[in-house]
């Protein structure tokens, strides 16, 4: 079995996942794993880290080869079963930077700015250009490959793999499998375990549709009486979704801080102490990114030694989809799929996230029905955002991207339609000339 690992400059994702493979019986004989990267110095820590931990947990059974650059690609995918994808194109710098601060001019802020929003449609087209090339390789060199990715914006890349592309292809989020033990945790709940729940809706406004306890009381009233009682008595870093089960009536998958920017409630120039109301951390993502360069200067030479690595299987999907296909073991995941009905009330074509069954057969979705209407309206809001990106890529014409901006919910509720075209003009021509273009 051969697993490529793209984007594997992301050491201590590729780390973990790679490391999850390692702990997996089922999937150490025989196994190949090629580690691809455009980045020399960030791939060579990898190579260390991936060699070590095969060495530590593999007893050293798995072949590890590392590809650098683009003319190396094919040779990586060549062959594979499994496609891991954690690329991010245009880094922090230039373009998480870009991405920031040209919206900021017109008076646009934002928290993440990878999913949706200004920053998540000039994130996801200039992916979905590099994806395209990865697309062509794969189904050249291994056309049979799952392709699982973990990139975002989510919807945005992996609609539009689905769609235009012959790669099979899942889209795996983070979040969906900690969802009600966070939520339950940080109400006061830790010792209430979950005995059944319901997660559907699209990436990162996937709803907490249902969630019982282990003797089948529904759980529902205590933690929307939890809920409104602490964000009235106490500030907490997720006040926004908090806030969602008191006007929604659910909660969902992703954070406070992402779901600030989703829709036109909560960063409104008009309204400044909603910010501080809702604790909302305006220019998050640069930050995690600054700390993170910093961290792993001051870590990694703790972790590129053997003695200072430790790996526990973690909770991603990826080594469980693995599993589950290579050992007909059935394992059920929250995944990224093309609805096509999944969901009653929204569009064929979106990409919505869903409970999936996992076996020796493939993949298997499950159909949801219809979502509660104010939860499919929210989710409407972001998916008409998604589904002109995608249109914008396959089409090349600004004008799908200007509407793509014109119907972000929260870029809408800030700007005039003429300084949103301003705006993305200027993003198209700052990405242009730092080699990231967008068309």
């Amino acid at each position: 079995m051969k697993i490529t690992f793209m984007g594997a400059g992301s050491t201590v994702f590729a780390k973990n996942v790679l490391g999850d493979v390692f702990l997996t019986e089922a999937l150490t004989d025989g196994l190949s794993i090629a580690l691809y990267d455009i980045d020399a110095t960030r791939l060579e820590e990898s190579f260390i880290i991936i060699g070590n931990l095969n060495q530590k947990y593999a007893g050293g059974k798995a072949e590890i080869k590392k590809f650098l650059g683009v003319e190396s690609r094919k040779d990586a995918l060549r062959g594979a079963n499994f496609i891991v994808n954690a690329i991010q194109v245009g880094g922090y710098e230039p373009c998480t930077v870009i991405d920031f601060e040209i919206p900021k001019k017109f008076g646009l802020r934002q928290t993440i700015a990878d999913t949706l929003g200004i920053g998540g449609i000039f994130r996801g087209l200039r992916t979905i250009k590099v994806l395209d090339e990865f697309a062509k390789d794969i189904e050249e060199v291994c056309p049979d490959a799952l392709f699982l990715n973990y990139t975002n914006p989510m919807a945005i890349l992996t609609g539009y793999m689905q769609r235009y592309t012959g790669v099979k292809t899942i889209g795996l989020c983070h979040s969906v499998q900690v969802c009600s033990r966070r939520l339950l945790d940080s109400l006061g709940m830790e010792n209430v375990q979950v005995g059944r729940e319901l997660i559907a809706g699209i990436n990162h406004m996937g709803w907490l549709l249902e969630i019982y306890d282990k003797d089948g009381r529904d759980l529902y009233p205590e933690i929307k009486r939890l809920a409104k009682e602490k964000n009235a008595t106490e500030k907490h870093g997720d006040m926004v979704r908090f806030d969602y089960i008191d006007k929604f009536g659910y909660y969902c998958t992703e954070s406070s801080e992402h779901n600030a920017e989703y829709n036109p409630f909560y960063i409104k120039s008009k309204y400044p102490e909603l910010i501080d109301k809702f604790n909302i951390p305006l220019d998050e993502y640069p930050r995690r990114c600054v700390k993170q360069i910093e961290r792993w200067a001051s870590q990694k030479e703790q972790i590129l030694s053997p003695e200072g690595l430790e790996h526990v299987r973690s909770r991603e999907y990826a080594s469980r989809i693995m599993e589950a296909i290579v050992a007909n073991k059935p394992y059920e995941i929250g995944a990224n799929v093309i609805n096509n009905g999944l969901i009653e009330n929204l569009p064929s074509d979106a990409c919505v996230e869903v409970p999936c069954l996992v076996n020796g057969s493939g993949i298997h979705p499950t159909r949801v029905g219809r979502l509660p209407v104010q939860c499919a309206a929210m989710n409407m809001t972001n998916v008409n955002c998604q589904l002109l990106t995608i249109e914008a890529a396959v089409t090349k014409k600004k004008e799908h991207i200007y509407q793509a901006a014109m119907l972000d919910p929260h870029t809408a509720a800030e700007l005039s339609i003429d300084d949103i075209i301003a705006m993305c003009d200027e993003l198209i021509k700052a990405h242009d000339e730092c080699g990231f273009p967008v068309l």
